[in-house]
């Protein structure tokens, strides 16, 4: 049984992970400031790198030594706190898991990154439709800039050290099936989602996605696009992207609910397949 410790683990996200990492045979461990009822806890301060270096190696009798690791633990959002708080909290937190992970000889980690790095919200429009992670990141907040230096850190560990494989998801607005019942009242103002393209990710799936990249076994950097295989809409895209985005090229051809932040990526070299959608949850059809 492989052992990997999860930071953030209790929340939205976070949750799902480990909860379909256990299902799946792993060991998991979780690091966060708040305890979780599914596997073992740990208070773990991550802007101290100390902290972080034993939480890797190993914690009295928790555990001593760690396979993989999965990193979600951050300010979730922008505008929850001040921007630099945002930014002291969650860059020095994923350098620490980097640098502790390199130290330690652990080779295998998946962190969370964010849509938003694709230019979100989109009030310059996107390059073209749908996005994907073939254009350069364009962060509009300061959370977003900290996901962008997140990734270019990650691609430089890898560069150092040839054997380490670090996978980051840009995962979409994170949803579990309690939010979709709002979800029909979103096809009343195309404007009021069209920040992320109408997009998100059901946490489910979202583990799904954390759980192949920890199969993944390229080493190196990559990074994948997270979402749900349909938008939030009743309304097809054609109609949507006439009325928000009429003058964003079209790439290629795509289904009327198709989710516009390609996953095209995930599903070639991850095997990654979306299960669930809010439509079968709330009887809603195609």
């Amino acid at each position: 049984m492989a052992r990997v410790v999860v930071t953030g683990g209790s929340g939205k996200l976070g949750r799902a992970v480990v909860a379909d990492l256990l299902a799946h045979d792993w060991e998991v461990h979780n690091l966060d400031l708040v305890p979780s009822p599914l596997c073992p806890h740990t208070r773990v301060d991550l802007t101290d790198y100390g902290q972080v270096v034993e939480a890797l190696t190993g914690i009295d009798d928790r555990y001593h030594g760690v396979d993989a690791v999965v990193h979600l633990a951050a300010i979730p959002a922008p505008g929850l706190t001040a921007n630099a708080a945002t930014f002291a909290n969650n860059v020095p937190s994923t350098y620490n898991v980097f640098a502790a992970a390199r130290l330690a000889g652990i080779r295998n980690v998946v962190w969370a990154s964010s849509e938003t790095v694709l230019g979100l919200p989109f009030e310059t429009p996107p390059p073209y439709v749908p996005v994907d992670e073939e254009y350069a990141g364009r962060p509009e907040s300061t959370y977003s800039l900290g996901k962008l230096l997140d990734e270019t850190m990650a691609a430089q560990f890898c560069r150092w050290d040839p054997r380490l494989k670090i996978v980051g998801l840009r995962l979409s607005n994170v949803m579990e099936p309690a939010d979709y019942a709002g979800f029909p009242a979103f096809d009343a103002d195309a404007r009021a989602r069209c920040w992320n393209l109408w997009s998100y990710i059901d946490a489910r799936d979202g583990a799904q996605a954390v759980r192949r990249a920890l199969a993944y076994d390229r080493p190196g950097f990559e990074v994948f696009i997270i979402a749900n295989a349909d938008t939030v809409m009743s309304r097809p895209n054609a109609e949507l992207l006439a009325e928000v985005y009429p003058d964003v090229p079209h790439r290629r051809e795509f289904g009327p609910h198709e989710t516009l932040l390609s996953i095209d990526k995930a599903r070639r070299l991850l095997g990654y397949e979306p299960r669930h959608s809010w439509r079968q949850e709330t009887g809603s059809g195609s």
